[in-house]
């Protein structure tokens, strides 16, 4: 994977009192996993790059589709990670949703013939060696306590939408836009699942990576139907 736009800063984990409300999201975090920026990166819509049956994609979709591969991996691997850790449902349940989410990003690589960057499915193994650390940390931070675990599953949610939305303007394509959708629509719904964990605990979650309205309207939202 070429990842050399690929940027990380690690903080703390913000976990605020439900009396105080979420600040407008900040890309380059004031909590949580920090910035991941540049996703796939790079290119531009220019030149063709996987082929396969006479179809072909920008050098930008590759790039985006193999990064988009291993980030849905990280969300299953953190997530069945915590989970053998505090037994918190919602890890499991969601664990099983992000396999599904990147096997379908699997599917379309395979479609349109761009070696599969999983080359090793274990928990925890990456061909990114930023997404290898990233795992590292946010398990890390995930089992400092049951509330954290929780914290840690919005923010994963919270970067999966903006970095999606992101990809979205990077291409015109009907079957990788219909994916990008069908995956997003997932994340707001993972969203309202920890989000309403988090309340539950008497804590609230303040958004790193999309806006305060946004994240308002998701959780505030019934939940959702994906294809």
């Amino acid at each position: 994977m070429r990842s050399s736009t690929l940027a990380i800063t690690l903080l703390a984990l913000g976990i605020s009192a439900c009396g105080s409300e979420s600040s407008p999201g900040n890309p380059a975090g004031n909590a949580g996993m920090g910035a991941v920026s540049g996703a796939g990166g790079g290119g531009g819509l220019g030149g063709s790059a996987g082929q396969a049956g006479g179809a072909s994609v920008s050098q930008a979709l590759e790039q985006d589709l193999l990064f988009l591969r291993e980030e849905e991996k990280l969300a299953r691997d953190v997530y069945l990670t915590l989970y053998d850790v505090w037994q918190l449902q919602p890890h499991s349940n969601i664990a099983a949703s992000e396999q599904t989410h990147t096997d379908r990003v699997k599917d379309l690589l395979q479609k349109v013939g761009i070696p599969d960057p999983v080359v090793d499915d274990s928990v925890g193994v990456f061909v990114d060696p930023t997404l290898a650390k990233l795992y590292v940390d946010l398990v890390a931070q995930g089992k400092q306590s049951e509330l954290a675990a929780l914290q840690v599953g919005a923010t994963i949610e919270d970067l999966d939408i903006r970095d999606i939305e992101t990809m979205k303007g990077r291409t015109q394509d009907p079957a990788a836009l219909a994916l990008y959708e069908a995956l997003q629509c997932g994340s707001r719904n993972h969203m309202r699942t920890f989000y309403s964990q988090i309340q539950s605990r008497g804590a609230s979650y303040a958004p790193q990576y999309i806006s305060a309205a946004e994240m308002q309207a998701i959780v505030t939202g019934a939940k959702e139907k994906c294809n």
